[in-house]
């Protein structure tokens, strides 16, 4: 049995390489967010008033935990429908809880993107960069995914920016790869992405530094360190770190 479960993009659950619930089969938005909650938090039981704040963001309506417990039956239909309650994908609830139970074998496309930047910066830290492109890739496809792009309310911006920071450590990976196989261009490419998605991660400025000494562009890596020591000075009043000055000082030596 393979049952994967995809929150970026167009929500959708599938079964043996087929779709078997597709984005419209939630029918609305707040089964959307209902589900996606669920799902991410499926190690344990929630409390409906979570739930529902999710749902309802700063608005829930009077009668919140009548429209919550239709929410939750029609879930329970679409995985009925879909076969999916068979095969142990089910909400449970009890006690004002609910839970989203899945099979131990299922794949989720959100824990699937963070066990693989943890796998992709193990392979950086021992050394084996030739082992970080499969791993980052996959973080940085998932990552890219729009999540719950008509919803919004501080749980689903929190989730948003844990794919943003995924994205970015993907990407200095990436660089670090391509610094290490020779590929200037490439680890560019990379870094400036990095630093376009995160201006303030000195670690992404330092990369694309290195990237562009690596490309013999000693000049460029001069104003990506003048760039980075501008923007923290006139937004955080302070300077790089002492580690990104002296690799700038170290670059502009050569």
């Amino acid at each position: 049995m393979s049952i994967r479960v995809y929150l970026t993009g167009p929500l959708a659950i599938e079964r043996e390489g087929k779709i078997v619930a597709d984005e419209r089969s939630f029918r609305g938005k707040q089964s959307r967010l209902a589900f996606s909650y669920l799902a991410v938090e499926r190690t344990r039981p929630v409390a409906k008033e979570d739930l529902a704040e999710v749902i309802w963001p700063g608005d829930m309506p009077p009668a919140w935990d009548v429209a919550l417990s239709a929410i939750i039956s029609r879930l329970k239909g679409l995985l009925s429908t879909a076969g999916l309650d068979a095969l142990g994908l089910n909400i449970t609830s009890g006690f004002g809880l609910y839970r989203l139970v899945l099979p131990a074998d299922v794949w989720v496309d959100l824990e699937a993107a963070s066990a693989a930047i943890d796998q992709a910066e193990l392979a950086l830290r021992t050394g084996e960069t030739g082992r970080i492109l499969g791993p980052a890739t996959i973080t940085s496809n998932i990552c890219r995914r729009p999540f719950l792009p008509d919803c919004d309310g501080p749980w689903v911006e929190s989730q948003r920016d844990k794919l943003a920071r995924q994205l970015v450590r993907a990407l200095e990976c990436h660089t670090h790869m391509w610094l290490a196989s020779g590929e200037a261009t490439l680890a560019v490419e990379t870094a400036i992405e990095a630093v376009a998605l995160d201006p303030y991660r000195e670690s992404a400025h330092q990369l694309l530094m290195r990237a562009y000494a690596a490309g013999a562009n000693h000049a460029e890596a001069a104003r990506a360190y003048q760039r980075l020591e501008t923007l923290l000075s006139e937004e955080l009043g302070a300077a790089p770190s002492p580690e990104t000055q002296a690799l700038y000082r170290r670059l502009v030596s050569k």
